[in-house]
């Protein structure tokens, strides 16, 4: 009877083959395994190695030069461009620098050999767990050294591809120490500063061999995303952020938790200048006319301003005050602009929170001007012979198929010039507009600064004309210096940082051009007086100060001006909603008129305000007294604000707050 007994270990298997032992099943399927490891790791270098950039320029370095911004009397502003400085040396660092970037980046950055799979490994599952978010890398402080060098920071598979193979290239040829040098020394902190030692004197004024325990975790905490957890605009984010890169330090023995304490006890204070971020939507503007001036910048430039920072905080604040003031009435936004009679730019704020919205209302947006307008037309009159004691009829009329009329449809019968001008009366602008031309309304716009197109049919006397709070500024700024034109501009001088002028605005500067004469400069100043002692405009007033000025309100309450002027100064303020949807009966004799205040109230004492030039002509005897109707554009009225108390002066910006952990 045939045996049944299995084959032994040495016994012929089936097929009559020898069984392999476990050293030699282990040895087989290794080699099996190397094999086809090879042939993975070679399609992978076909695949991904084949456009790999090219590693020769490792230490060039390619920037945009740095353009330093100052206020008219050499203060910082800001500092806009790459700013690069010398490489820092990672022995002159104090030890917890680079250990609180390795805490949080990257704690097996010195036993990896670039990359860490098991960081890789968790990264894909939470890329697969989470379909639509952004890919998450799990990167070494390697593979970020290799992205920053090489690549672009597309959140791609076969980006992290070739991050990969350039981490370990990059492991081959340099050392540990080398590559967290390099690393330091290039990696994006924000605010326009690469680099340790950059982002050391950008954020804390000091070289970063100087940085505290403190510092070095907020700096390393911004890595996560430097605009994210930036300690200027995102305080509060950035200290939760710097506490755990504390905690991770201390659990990995790179500080005690003593030094811990003592971090948390001494809170960071982040550098004045660029926490203060004034004048942030002025500085855009003035950015953009850089290159035009003076071409592509080769070296770092300084930029020397018209900016007066004191007016411009006290614009800032009166603007932030006055629209959240006006909430309520559906008040969004606002914008103002103030220039001296030369059409210097002393104030210039594009909207209330420049974090929030970069978008800048000061010249970027354009919304009809409402009754800001009528001075056009009645400077056309008055320049045609009219007088202010002129006799005229607010009544019904009617041109072509258009019927502008009044608030509430009332109509006040004979009156003058003068006083349809202050209560801002539709009937009478409409018709003194379509007597004197309104191709010459809008002759004597252009002349004096408005750059907009003008449409030339009769609701252009309502001021169915689309500007920007500069260009209304600047076509005021002729009542306010003696009839002279006074083109907005904000750069004075630009130089290199070693001193050689590049533009100066003075040179080949052209002479003044008069632009309104006499006895029409006169008579506008008496009438615009006039608007803000007892017409639309009397929420406006400032104790002591010679004024004048003109509300504007558009259909449907969607804008509200008040364009406003003393000798040799005039800023324009305008509100509304960026969507362009109606406020709630917000005219320009009420929100505007009061932010006007507000602003004025700080900025007169400090210009040493002057009274309006040209002198005054007498006023009619039958001057107006204030009145609620009027100020309208198709039917919507303005009504005069009340005379609130002047407001204290805006302080000046103080220090930041420092940052506690």
């Amino acid at each position: 009877m045939a045996n049944s007994q299995s084959p032994g270990p040495n016994r012929p298997g089936r097929g009559g083959k020898p069984k392999r032992t476990p050293l030699q099943a282990a040895l087989y399927w290794g080699a099996v395994l190397s094999v086809w490891g090879l042939i993975f790791v070679a399609a992978f270098f076909a695949v991904f190695a084949v456009d790999l950039p090219d590693t020769s320029k490792l230490y060039d370095v390619e920037r945009q030069p740095s353009i330093s911004y100052l206020d008219r009397s050499g203060a910082l502003i800001a500092v806009r461009g790459s700013q690069y400085a010398p490489p820092a040396d990672l022995d002159e660092l104090p030890d917890y620098v680079p250990k609180a970037f390795i805490a949080i980046e990257d704690r097996w950055f010195y036993w990896h050999f670039g990359f860490n799979p098991w960081g890789i490994i968790r990264s894909q599952i939470y890329n697969m767990t989470n379909d639509g978010g952004p890919l998450r890398g799990g990167s070494t402080i390697t593979q970020q050294l290799a992205r920053n060098l090489f690549l672009t920071a597309d959140q791609t598979y076969r980006r992290k591809a070739q991050e990969l193979i350039l981490a370990v290239w990059l492991e081959l040829k340099f050392s540990k120490k080398e590559i967290l040098e390099l690393y330091l020394n290039r990696v994006y902190f924000g605010a326009g500063a690469y680099g340790i030692e950059a982002a050391s004197q950008r954020y804390f004024n000091k070289p970063a061999s100087e940085l505290t325990i403190g510092e070095s975790a907020l700096l390393a905490g911004m890595m996560k995303g430097p605009s994210r957890y930036s300690p200027v605009s995102a305080t509060d984010r950035a200290a939760r952020r710097a506490t755990i890169v504390l905690d991770e330090m201390v659990r990995l023995g790179a500080i005690t938790p003593e030094q811990r304490t003592e971090a948390f006890n001494n809170p960071v204070r982040v550098n004045p200048t660029l926490a203060n971020q004034r004048a942030q939507y002025f500085v855009d503007w003035v950015d953009d006319q850089v290159r035009s001036l003076v071409g592509e910048p080769m070296d770092d430039l300084v930029v020397e301003t018209t900016l007066d920072l004191p007016i411009q905080t006290a614009a800032e604040n009166a603007l932030r005050r006055g629209v959240a003031a006006g909430a309520d009435q559906g008040v969004g936004q606002g914008a103002l602009v103030a220039l001296d009679g030369e059409g210097r730019v002393r104030a210039y704020v594009g909207g209330t929170d420049y974090a929030e919205t970069q978008f800048d209302r000061a010249t970027m947006a354009r919304r009809q001007a409402g009754s800001a307008f009528k001075p056009f037309v009645y400077l056309t009159a008055m320049e045609q012979g009219r007088t202010p004691n002129v006799r005229v009829v607010d009544a019904p009329i009617k041109i072509g198929d258009w019927e502008p009329r009044n608030y509430t449809n009332d109509y006040r019968g004979e009156m003058s010039l003068q006083q349809a001008l202050a209560l801002s009366i539709n009937t009478v602008a409409a018709q003194l507009a379509n007597e004197v031309g309104t191709g010459n309304v809008a002759a004597t716009a252009r002349r004096l600064g408005i750059t907009s197109k003008i449409q030339l049919d009769p609701s252009m006397a309502l001021g169915a004309v689309e500007v920007s709070p500069l260009q209304m500024a600047q076509a005021y700024a002729p009542f306010a210096n003696g009839g002279f034109k006074a083109t907005g501009y904000g750069i004075e001088r630009i130089r290199t940082s070693d001193g050689r002028v590049l533009y100066d605005h003075n040179v080949d500067k052209p002479q003044r051009q008069s632009v309104i004469g006499s006895p029409a400069l006169q008579y506008m100043n008496q009438m615009l007086r006039q608007v803000v002692s007892s017409g639309t405009g009397t929420a406006a007033r400032v104790p002591d100060y010679d004024l004048a000025g003109k509300t504007g309100t558009t259909n449907d309450y969607r804008d509200a001006w008040f364009v406003g002027y003393t000798g040799g100064f005039v800023a324009a303020v305008w509100v509304g909603q960026d969507d362009n949807t109606p406020m709630r009966r917000v005219s320009g004799g009420g929100v505007p008129a009061r932010i006007w205040k507000d602003f004025m109230s700080s900025a007169l004492p400090r210009l040493n305000a002057q009274p309006i030039p040209g002198g005054t002509v007498e006023a009619p005897p039958e001057a107006p007294q204030a009145d609620p109707i009027g100020d309208l554009l198709d039917g919507v009225g303005s009504m005069i604000g009340g005379d609130d108390p002047a407001p204290s002066p805006a302080p000046a910006p103080a220090d930041p707050e420092p940052i506690p952990f």
